[in-house]
């Protein structure tokens, strides 16, 4: 086990007793994001039930806005895949500036999609889902090239043992050996644009010269160009199992509109209290270490923070240009209007609170927990987790029983 993922795992430990003391009203030390509220009933003491029209009118909604948004992301990789073919073939200051905005061009539309994961979907599945291609984090630099201290580090030098890179060799290395040994997907990509980060006042500043005059340019090259090629492969993969001519999963999805309903309700609130009020901002607000932010190489974490508030309740409003429809909100209104009230409510406010966030995120991390930055996290921490507490609730309310656990 590598330093970074000793440290990963040992605030992940920390991390159920930081949330449920800064969330908890009552003292109980169990771990927040494990608690799921009692069911709650109408005033006959039954769930309030979804009218099957209802639902299917929702879930249609969501499906719709899944392959737009999708969609969406696969043109962006796609002008992230051009962009690093002009790079590579003629690199140049201008050339790499451009990749790298591609990339953030792309990581603004990738964020929201997020809220599509957790309940076994395209993106996600047991049998093959490509998430841990798409975005697996956090990433040990040294597994995949050079590092300060290490100049032969990863398998860009590895030219023994890697002869020849391929994209078998790289989806083979993914996780090879350890869950940071990430040689793949979105992070593996900014690495190679940025590299490290050892500036407190900015990103990384990867030379120019690693693609011109280095030993290995051509290696690193070759690599950075298979990871565009992949990302979008993975992608396009993720998006055609929701086309609405022809998409697999889709057609599965729909079939069950109560039980589509419900996955949809998982995945709001899993994202909101388990991953990104966990996994994305509280391991980092405990161990203060920019390795263990999401985007570190690029100084993008806050963009990320947000772009999965917005993703949430984007779900949740069916708000995403070019989709009409019904929206869960409106189905929910009919039935439980306070909760769906509330939860409105909570989805601004976090919203708002992940975009006054003032970044980089690793500088927020740190000093003593009254400093500005570290109050700000933590009261998204806890703000996310009423949140994801809120859908589960609303969840028991339309007869449903979900984990907030990831």
């Amino acid at each position: 086990m590598n330093v970074r993922t000793a440290r990963r795992i040992g605030g992940s430990l920390l991390i159920a007793s930081l949330i449920a003391a800064g969330c908890s009203d009552d003292g109980d030390d169990e771990p927040a994001v494990e608690e799921t509220p009692e069911e709650s009933t109408d005033a006959e003491g039954t769930p309030v039930e979804l009218a099957d029209d209802d639902a299917l009118a929702a879930a249609t909604t969501y499906a719709d806005l899944v392959f737009a948004a999708y969609d969406d992301v696969t043109v962006a990789a796609t002008e992230l895949q051009d962009a690093i073919a002009a790079f590579v073939a003629a690199p140049t200051e201008e050339s790499l500036a451009a990749a790298k905005q591609a990339w953030l061009d792309g990581r603004d539309l990738y964020g929201p999609t997020e809220a599509f994961r957790f309940y076994d979907g395209p993106i996600d599945t047991p049998d093959g889902g490509p998430e841990g291609q798409i975005n697996a984090w956090p990433l040990d630099e040294a597994y995949i090239d050079y590092v300060e201290g290490d100049e032969t580090a990863g398998i860009i030098n590895d030219t023994a043992g890697v002869p020849e890179i391929t994209t078998d060799v790289l989806v083979a290395a993914n996780e090879q050996g350890g869950e940071s040994n990430i040689s793949t997907g979105w992070h593996a990509i900014e690495f190679l644009l940025w590299g490290q980060d050892l500036s407190d006042e900015g990103p990384g500043a990867r030379p120019l010269s690693d693609y011109t005059d280095s030993p290995t340019a051509e290696r690193r090259a070759i690599y950075l160009q298979l990871l565009a090629d992949l990302l979008v492969s993975d992608l396009e993969s993720v998006r055609d199992q929701w086309a609405p001519e022809g998409g697999e999963f889709r057609e599965t999805f729909l079939a069950d509109p109560g039980q589509a309903i419900a996955d949809v309700l998982r995945s709001m609130g899993a994202l909101s209290a388990g991953e990104l009020a966990g996994e994305r901002i509280a391991v980092a607000y405990d161990t203060k270490d920019q390795e263990d932010e999401h985007s570190c190489f690029s100084d993008n974490t806050v963009v990320d923070i947000v772009g999965n508030a917005v993703g949430i309740r984007m779900v949740y409003l069916a708000d995403y240009e070019g989709i009409d429809g019904t929206s869960i909100s409106e189905v929910v209104a009919e039935v439980a209007p306070e909760l769906d009230a509330d939860l409105r409510q909570q989805l601004d406010a976090n919203v708002d609170a992940a975009q006054a966030l003032e970044g980089p995120f690793d500088q927020l991390i740190l000093g003593d927990d009254s400093a500005p930055g570290r109050v700000a996290l933590l009261d998204l921490i806890e703000s996310l987790q009423a949140q994801g507490d809120t859908v589960a609730e609303l969840a028991s309310t339309l007869g449903y029983s979900i984990s907030l656990e990831i």
